[in-house]
Parts: structure tokens; sequence; C-alpha cells
């Protein structure tokens, strides 16, 4: 018989296997929770120029405020006191500030030699966070995914108009530079591993890549999660699938959950997660923007607004895991934690054995 999360001895909480087997317990009996926005918090603290540099960047080429992941370096109280208000509103998960942590969007601001400690970092600063929290309350574990963010570039797409055969990122690339950033998180006690944002399929594909080949080199796999991003009302992402086929596409990944976040607010995200909760045979995250962006680039939507939809998703059974992107607060996080309290997850579907496949539209062959 498996046990409930809060069976686990905890006194093994620095045992990542134990950490993993409450992870999948506690997936099973109520909604998870996770985190909000990180950029919207660290905007608000007005950091200068001189948070983002501290002693060690001091003397670096170029501005560096804005490159908010290296305050895991140079401000790393800044960054523990964030976790701690997303951990006091409720979330379950919490992911590490590592969003752009990989050499290629290191690349600029010459910091490309930075990209291990930035990770190892991250996770470390979450892990120290979430196991406070946890040692408060062992009936409700929490969790660090440490999170890889989409990069500045596109391996499907061309920057230029004039050569649409022209790429400024290979596959190899992108592929080594996910898995560099991997072992930085698994190395700073990260739990999950969450590529999210997705907009260009391939990028994701070589993360995925980058990830098992490190897991191989480790000899043991930590949960995957995978989020998109749809990038339009045609409901397709940047290089241009549906929700359907990008799930074709990375379904062979045996991910711990798929998902959506950023993008839309979650009015306009919610036809999109419920196709993925008709074609997915596993776990399901939601974690929309506060709404659209108004003319300053500002995200209005209230916290009972963003929760009031979360919960009628999880009362229609669409989702497993919810949160916040862009714009989103604690105040966001404490309302959707409140809201799915003692709601039970989407059921996960058995779906019949076919051949799926996937260009920009999705394909099944059955036997039926």
């Amino acid at each position: 018989m498996k046990r409930r999360p809060e069976e686990i001895v905890m006194t093994d909480w620095s045992d990542r296997k134990v950490r993993r087997a409450a992870l999948h317990a506690a997936a099973k009996e109520r909604i998870l929770v996770l985190d909000g926005a990180m950029g919207t918090m660290l905007q608000r603290r007005k950091l200068q120029e001189a948070d983002y540099r501290g002693e060690r960047f001091r003397d670096a080429a170029g501005d560096l405020k804005g490159n908010h992941d290296i305050l895991n370096i140079t401000r790393p109280d800044v960054i523990l006191d964030v976790h701690r208000e997303y951990l006091e509103a409720g979330a379950d998960i919490i992911e590490t500030n590592t969003f752009s942590g990989t050499w290629v969007s290191q690349s600029d601001y010459h910091l490309e030699s930075a990209v291990q400690d930035i990770n190892r970092e991250g996770a470390r600063l979450a892990r120290q966070a979430a196991a406070e929290y946890t040692a408060k309350d062992p009936s409700k574990p929490r969790f660090v995914a440490g999170a890889l963010g989409p990069t500045n570039r596109t391996a499907s797409l061309s920057p230029d108009v004039n050569r649409p055969d022209f790429r400024n990122i290979t596959f190899d690339e992108l592929k080594d530079a996910y898995k560099e950033q991997a072992r930085g998180l698994i190395d700073g006690g990260a739990d999950i591993l969450l590529v999210e944002t997705i907009f260009d399929t391939l990028n994701a594909k070589a993360a995925v890549f980058g990830i098992y080949e490190l897991f191989d080199e480790l000899g043991e796999q930590w949960p995957l999660m995978i989020s998109g991003t749809i990038t339009d009302l045609s409901g397709r992402t940047l290089s241009g699938q549906t929700t359907e086929a990008f799930w074709n596409s990375l379904r062979h990944a045996k991910p711990f959950s798929i998902g959506l976040n950023c993008a839309f607010g979650a009015q306009q995200m919610r036809p999109y997660i419920a196709e993925l909760s008709r074609v997915a045979d596993v776990p399901v995250s939601a974690y929309p923007n506060a709404g659209l962006p108004n003319q300053f680039g500002e995200y209005d939507e209230a916290p009972h607004a963003t929760a009031a939809h979360l919960r009628e998703w999880a009362e229609a059974g669409l989702v497993n895991i919810v949160g916040g992107c862009c714009g989103t607060t604690p105040d966001h996080i404490r309302a959707i934690a409140e809201s799915v309290r003692g709601m039970k997850p989407r059921k996960v579907p058995t779906i019949p054995p076919a051949l799926r496949l996937s260009g920009l539209e999705p394909f099944t062959a059955s036997a039926a």
C-alpha cells in the first residue's frame, strides 16, 4: 500500500527519493499549487544595478539590471524572501529563479561562465525555503521545480525574414545548453525539472534530449514537467502547432505532467487546457497570467478573479496542478490555493493505443 505524504518519515526529507515519493503521493490526493511570478515580485523591490552586480560581477561589462537570475548569487536574501512569500501563500511547488539560466540567454550579458552557479544556487535557495516550510507542516510537503525557460532563440524559425533557411542556433547547441542547466539544478537539489513557456516544440525536444542524456549519465530520472505557451487565439504555439499536436510531439518524454502557461489569462486559456485534458494520459498543469496585459504591459486581474477561473477548471475535472504566471503574486496564489482546497485532481484517463503523429496538426491512425 502506498503511503500518504504525511506518513512519509520527514526525518528522511534530505533524501530526494523520499521527496519524489511524497510528490507522486500528493499528486494523486489533491490538486497541487504552483507558485506565481518571480519577475513581478522582483520588480516590486525596485532593485538597482548594484544589487545585480554585487561583488562578484562588479566589473562585468554592460548593464546587468534586469538579469534576475544572477540575483541567486548577488542577492540570495531577496530570492529567499520571494520563495517564502509563495510558500506562506500555500504553494506546494516553487520554481527556481532560473528562467534564463542557459548560456544561450546569459550570453546577452556575457555571463556564460556563471551558468552553473546561477542554477545550483537557484535550486539551493528554493530547496532551503521548501525544507523550512515542510518542517513547519510535514503533512504538506513542499517541492522544488527547476525552471528551464525557452531561451531567446528558436530552432524552428529564422530570425531573418530574408533568409528563411537561416538559424542562429543549432539543435545540438540547445541540447547541450539545457543539459548544462539541468545538471546545475539537480546539483542544487531540484525535485522536478520544469521545461516551461515553450513557444517552439523543437526547442523543447532539444531540452528533453539533453535532460535524458543527463539522466543516463546519472543513472537516475527526475520527474519532468513540460509546459507550452499558446501565442494567439487560433490556439497555436509560435512555431505553429495546435495543442494536441504539441502533446503528440512530446508524449514520448513520458513527463510527470503536461500543461500550458503564460501568454493568456485564464479565460482565454481554458479551451486549450480542456483539449490537453482530453488527450493527455498524464497530469495536466495550468498557470495562466493574471489576465491580459493592459496598454502599459501590466496585469490588472484581481486574485479572486484568477482563482474563480481555476476553481471552475477544477470543478470541470480539467487540472491536476494550478498556479500563476506573469502578473500573479502571493495574493493570487493564496486565492488559488483556497479555491481548490479539498477538490479532487483530474482523473488521468486511459488513452487507447494508436499511431499518433504531429506536424502543425495532429494525426491519429487507430485500428477502429
